[in-house]
């Protein structure tokens, strides 16, 4: 519904990679203030003890190793990998970055915007994508899912978009009364799109 309000109100135009990271975006600063308010609540303790006491249950019947990393990786409209046998995994996690290799110990945790890097076969190239925030989970045996509001490819974000993008935010940042909604919303768009333009190297300010 988000995405067809976008295009109806002509927000969406222009090239794929410009509609890309508009939606993105958008979808990007409806999920993170609930992110920030409730990313320690119920939520996220209910899913660390459901992960974490089924990986301690694992590991009593389980300890072969294995040589590869098991990746599970979506959005709510497209399963982008599902039990694709990867080397490596590299999260960004709100704790801080963080690489998913063969035989990882089983964790959880929460995503912030960032890069996440897949490196298919040892010495290969990675592929990245630009992830909006979400969970990831590695299981044992190096079953890792990981589950995001919205993935964009960095060959898929548009350096311009994101830096005008970033201006108007700016610009609606600094007209906001001190405090108020506005403000918070146009500070959530500077630093999605700050780190955006990071992530394709761009330093914006």
């Amino acid at each position: 519904e988000l995405v067809e309000g976008l295009r109806e109100s002509g927000k969406i135009g222009g090239g794929a990679s410009e509609g890309r990271c508009v939606v993105a975006l958008a979808l990007i600063r409806s999920i993170l203030p609930f992110t920030i308010i409730y990313g320690s609540n119920m939520l996220s303790r209910t899913l660390a003890r459901k992960v974490l006491s089924r990986s301690v249950a694992a590991r009593a019947f389980s300890s072969e190793a294995v040589d590869s990393v098991t990746l599970n990786f979506s959005v709510p409209y497209e399963s982008i990998y599902n039990g694709a046998s990867v080397f490596s995994v590299s999260i960004p996690g709100t704790e801080g970055e963080y690489g998913v290799t063969p035989n990882h110990v089983p964790y959880v945790a929460q995503l912030k915007p960032g890069v996440l890097q897949i490196v298919h076969e040892e010495g290969g190239d990675d592929e990245k994508y630009f992830v909006a925030g979400g969970y990831a989970m590695t299981h044992e045996g190096s079953v890792t899912d990981i589950m995001c509001p919205e993935a964009v490819k960095l060959d898929d974000i548009d350096a311009s978009t994101v830096t005008s993008q970033f201006e108007a935010a700016k610009s609606a940042f600094a007209a906001a009364a001190a405090g108020s909604v506005e403000q918070a919303e146009a500070q959530i768009d500077m630093e999605v799109n700050k780190s955006m333009g990071l992530a394709i190297g761009l330093n914006l300010a």
